[in-house]
């Protein structure tokens, strides 16, 4: 079974202390919650359900996992590091009544704090942004003198190359995402309704392997029109522009899959329109290699939709990074002057929304080399590369 190993994860902390000491940090909180949880999984593997958590790392010594109590087996199941403590700040339960936990011990963001602070008072957080705001003045208020630093750039400078454990979990993800893409192609055709193809992909996934499906993107006819959207009992038609993406998450890594295709036959209108998404996908791969100059690559797929007259309908740079998150750095436009780098991992998003013959977008998934990219999904690859 692919997973990250403990040993990863102590050399992570390692790193982020060392990084810690560079900017004069005493501690670092990284914050995390059910939807923003990627940072959180990165440095404790604790993912939560319904609750709120923070991993508190002192410039020396072990991190400290805080939860809740629903979650507290949960998380001493799940998590790497064994000091777990229960906040009360952190149950998430959105209702006027107190709720009582009778059975849990507590722990204090004062007593917390302190501990992972040593007597220093500058306070790094990751998740500075996600975090709701009651939850921010608590801990303001729970250390006289607390001064706090916005440290996310810091942990995305650290995830932004990828270990050979990393990208192996992304190609397990990209595995069973290409396999709930093989469902979700047989079952949307015409006569069945969105919620079954939708359903068949998910499905599909699960059984392969996946321990959650992010999001499953689904438009039809004219609903492709949404750029995202979720599927309906529209019952699809003869004809009908599918825009449909899945993303796929395996040991906290998300791969995203997408072809533009369209259910039954396709009029030539159709075909000219999803062969220019075809034609840019096919240029792309051309600048997907170590040391190009990441907004070279934009203006290359963007290049392609001038000439067939399209960049009005050209939303969004055409790729982003991944990894715990669906979509994270690097994140290019056209005038990005960084290059891509051996170990970056990331996800092709090239788009054309609005256009009187259909709207759509491919996603897929590559590692960064010096020889080329390397394909994540390898079936959606084949597929674009043959095109419709």
């Amino acid at each position: 079974m692919v997973k990250i190993d403990k040993s990863e994860f102590q050399q992570r902390i390692g790193r982020i202390q060392g990084a810690m000491i560079e900017k004069h940090l005493d501690a670092l909180l990284v914050y995390g919650d059910e939807y923003r949880k990627e940072n959180l999984r990165y440095v404790c593997n604790f993912w939560p359900i319904f609750e709120r958590a923070a991993c508190f790392i002192p410039r020396k010594g072990a991190p400290i996992l805080a939860g809740a109590p629903e979650g507290e087996l949960y998380a001493r199941e799940m998590s790497i590091w064994n000091d777990l403590r229960n906040v009360r700040e952190f149950a998430c339960v959105s209702v006027p009544e107190e709720i009582d936990y009778p059975l849990a011990n507590f722990s204090s963001f004062k007593a917390t704090l302190g501990e992972v602070l040593a007597g220093g008072n500058k306070l790094g957080i990751v998740g500075l942004k996600d975090m709701p705001a009651f939850v921010l003045e608590r801990i303001k208020t729970a250390v006289n003198d607390l001064q706090i630093i916005d440290a996310g750039n810091m942990l995305s400078e650290l995830r932004i190359i990828k270990t050979a454990g990393e990208i192996e979990c992304l190609r397990e993800a990209g595995r069973q995402a290409c396999l709930g893409y093989q469902a979700l192609l047989a079952t949307a055709v015409p006569g069945n309704t969105e919620t079954m193809a939708a359903g068949a992909a998910e499905g599909a996934a699960r059984k392969a392997g996946s321990e959650d499906i992010n999001f499953t993107v689904f438009g039809s006819g004219k609903r492709a029109e949404t750029i995202i959207g979720r599927a309906t009992q529209k019952v699809i038609e003869e004809g009908d522009m599918i825009m449909a993406a899945l993303a796929v998450q395996y040991e906290g890594y998300v791969a995203t899959v997408e072809y533009p295709f369209v259910a039954g036959k396709a009029s030539d209108r159709q075909r000219r329109f999803l062969g220019a998404l075809f034609e840019a996908a096919d240029v792309q791969q051309k600048y997907l290699t170590d040391g190009v100059m990441a907004g070279e690559m934009v203006r290359a797929v963007k290049a392609v939709f001038k000439k067939h007259g399209l960049t009005k309908y050209d939303v969004y740079p055409p790729m982003h990074g991944i990894g715990l998150a669906e979509a994270e750095s690097p994140y290019p436009d056209a005038n990005a002057v960084y290059p891509l780098t051996t170990g970056m991992c990331v996800n092709s998003d090239i788009s054309l929304f609005g256009h009187p013959d259909g709207s759509n977008r491919i996603e897929e998934g590559f590692v960064i080399t010096r020889k080329g990219p390397e394909s994540l999904t390898p079936f959606i690859r084949e597929m674009c590369r043959k095109g419709i």
